[in-house]
C-alpha cells in the first residue's frame, strides 16, 4: 500500500513540474529564451530546435539575441520565428537576429492570466484524476481482501491529504505567475 502513496506523490509532483514547463512558454514582457523552445528551424530539410542551430542570449530584459552557428541559417531562423505563434518580429542584421520583446498591454496581460488559469485548471484536473485512480486501487485491494475497511478509510484520507498539498502548490504557482504577469 505504501507504494501507491509514493507513486501518487511522485505523479502529482510531475503534474506540478509540467505546469512550470507550460508557464515558461507564456510570453511575459521580459525576455526569456525558453519561449523559443518549441520553435523548429528547417535545418537542411530536418526540423531542428532553434537552440540547436544557434546561441540564444539575453543582453537586456527586453531583447533576445540569436547568433546562428552558420550564417546561411539566418533566414531559416527568421522564417521559423515568424511561423511560430509568438507574435514577435525578428530583426536580421546579417550576422545575428535580434528579437525585441514588447511590453505587454493591460488587455494582453489579462488574456495571459486567463491562459495561465486554464493551464492551472488542467493541472488540477490531472491531480484529481490521480486521486481517483489511487482511491480505485485501494477499493480494489479492499475488495480482493488485501486490506481491511479501516485501512481503506485511512488510505483514502492519506490520498486526499497528498492531493490537497499538490493543489495547494499549484495554487501558489498560479499566484506567483499572476503577480509576475500583472506587475511587468
Amino acid at each position: 500500500m505504501e507504494g501507491i502513496f509514493n507513486e501518487l506523490g511522485h505523479k502529482m509532483k510531475k503534474a506540478a513540474e509540467h505546469l512550470d514547463l507550460e508557464f515558461s512558454k507564456v510570453r511575459t514582457g521580459r525576455a526569456n529564451p525558453q519561449i523559443l523552445d518549441h520553435v523548429m528551424v528547417d535545418y537542411y530539410g530536418t526540423p531542428t530546435a532553434l537552440n540547436q542551430v544557434g546561441n540564444l542570449s539575453v543582453p537586456d530584459p527586453q531583447m533576445i539575441v540569436i547568433t546562428p552557428w552558420e550564417k546561411k541559417m539566418l533566414s531559416e531562423i527568421e522564417k521559423a520565428i515568424l511561423r511560430s505563434d509568438l507574435g514577435l518580429t525578428p530583426q536580421n542584421d546579417g550576422n545575428i537576429i535580434r528579437l525585441p520583446i514588447p511590453s505587454l498591454t493591460e488587455d494582453r496581460r489579462k488574456d495571459l492570466v486567463k491562459q495561465v488559469k486554464k493551464m492551472v485548471e488542467e493541472a488540477k484536473i490531472a491531480v484529481r484524476n490521480l486521486r481517483r485512480d489511487g482511491n480505485e486501487r485501494l477499493k480494489k485491494m479492499e475488495k480482493d481482501k488485501e486490506i481491511g475497511q479501516d485501512e481503506l478509510k485511512t488510505g483514502e484520507a492519506r490520498i486526499q491529504k497528498v492531493t490537497d498539498e499538490a493543489i495547494s502548490k499549484i495554487e501558489q504557482k498560479l499566484a506567483a505567475k499572476e503577480k509576475e504577469l500583472m506587475s511587468i
